[in-house]
């Protein structure tokens, strides 16, 4: 009799544990639906999504099914050519304003699951040839200790810039890379979303317009701040330059690991460097990246993935970043292709370069513009792409006119 009263009570606290642990599980479902982070609606094997956060092998993803991508940065022939657009994930999707309804943007960029789900918002709509992780240039200064908010209709604001050389004492350098890791999470499971549809882009800030944001305490018409520094302050400058050269190399060395398939540096603020200034503090810089990435991905093992510098404003100095060692450049919308290739000769891909303002025009208008610029261009050793990001108010039917133009070219 008590042996039976025993196993009773055994049974019954078994049945209460099983019951305690279901009612905890569906809380945990239901608040994370109330904070909007919802099942994605391409998922077709929910399985993947827990799986997504658990550190895998840099090859350990589905299969690419479009290469052409990765075929075009290495000078290999492509089946078309392949076409993405900076800042596609972005404001001009309704969509993504839903998103943003609900989440400030840092809160986006630091949640893989809504990384994911704006990462790929127009890849179901637009048959685009890549997809770029959704995140920001300014999450390295974050990550070193300065604060960067997003403030609507203003952009980043960093409200406590980098005033003077004791400044730099405040950047703390120690385990940056694992305050970063919620952007090696969204690549990861990102890459698994898309099951192999198309390559998947990392990207970062380059060291010269990082200095600028952090100095300047946002964006700048003149970087004016930011240049004084050079002059007035050049050791600290380097040594500033140094410090984010060191981070984004072990950033862009984490994405890789992550599952990064195409990395893309943007010094976005060259334009506010003259050519002389832009050899002498951006392109060491841009090259020591590519050096100290591939020395690193080396000695891990992890194969190396196709680059892009992308230096917004120095279509003057295209020879020069032919030298860097970048499989491809990106141009800006100031330089006509034909003499693009003349300056950067024919040993690297040229990713470019449609006016974003292009974008407004009627579709006629901007289906002839782009078949104009691909077939300037030509078929080898070349990527569709704007001259810089897509602005927020361009009809979401130029990027379907774009998109289709670009593939009927050639």
């Amino acid at each position: 009799m008590m042996v039976e009263t025993v196993v009773r009570l055994f049974v019954m606290r078994l049945l209460l544990g099983f019951l305690a642990g279901l009612i905890t599980a569906t809380l945990l479902v239901a608040l994370r639906l109330r904070q909007g982070i919802v099942p994605f609606e391409t998922q077709q094997t929910s399985p993947v999504l827990p799986q997504a956060r658990i550190s895998v092998g840099w090859d350990d993803f589905p299969p690419l099914k479009n290469d052409n991508l990765l075929r075009a940065a290495r000078g290999e022939p492509v089946d078309r050519v392949p076409v993405w657009v900076m800042r596609q994930a972005g404001r001009y999707l309704p969509e993504f304003q839903e998103v943003r309804a609900k989440h400030d943007f840092f809160t986006v960029c630091r949640t893989p699951e809504l990384a994911c789900e704006v990462t790929m918002q127009p890849l179901r709509r637009f048959d685009l040839d890549a997809s770029i992780i959704f995140s920001d240039i300014l999450v390295i200064p974050q990550a070193l200790g300065i604060a960067v908010e997003m403030k609507p209709g203003v952009g980043p604001v960093l409200p406590e810039p980098l005033v003077g050389p004791a400044d730099l004492e405040r950047l703390n350098q120690t385990g940056t890379i694992e305050r970063l890791k919620y952007v090696g999470e969204a690549i990861t499971m990102m890459r698994r979303m898309l099951e192999g549809k198309v390559p998947l882009f990392g990207f970062t800030g380059a060291p010269w317009t990082l200095m600028g944001y952090m100095i300047e305490g946002g964006g700048s018409k003149t970087m004016s701040k930011a240049k004084a520094w050079l002059a007035d302050y050049p050791e600290a400058s380097q040594k500033l330059l140094d410090i984010l050269t060191d981070q984004v190399v072990d950033y862009l060395v984490m994405q890789v690991k992550a599952g990064a398939q195409m990395l893309q540096v943007f010094e976005s603020s060259a334009d506010h460097l003259s050519k002389e200034q832009f050899l002498s503090v951006s392109l060491p810089c841009l090259k020591r990246i590519r050096v100290d990435l591939l020395r690193k991905l080396a000695d891990e093992g992890v194969p190396a993935v196709p680059m892009v510098v992308f230096a917004k404003g120095a279509m003057h100095s295209l020879a020069e970043q032919a030298q860097t060692g970048y499989e491809v450049i990106g141009l800006d919308w100031t330089i006509d292709p034909e003499e693009a290739r003349k300056r950067a000769g024919p040993n690297v891909t040229l990713q470019g370069n449609l006016d974003p303002q292009d974008m407004y025009k009627s579709p006629e208008e901007l289906r002839e513009l782009v078949l104009t610029m691909v077939r300037k261009f030509g078929k080898h050793r070349y990527i569709a792409n704007l001259g810089h990001g897509i602005t927020p108010q361009t009809p979401i039917e130029s990027m379907t006119v774009l998109v289709q133009a670009v593939h009927d070219a050639l």
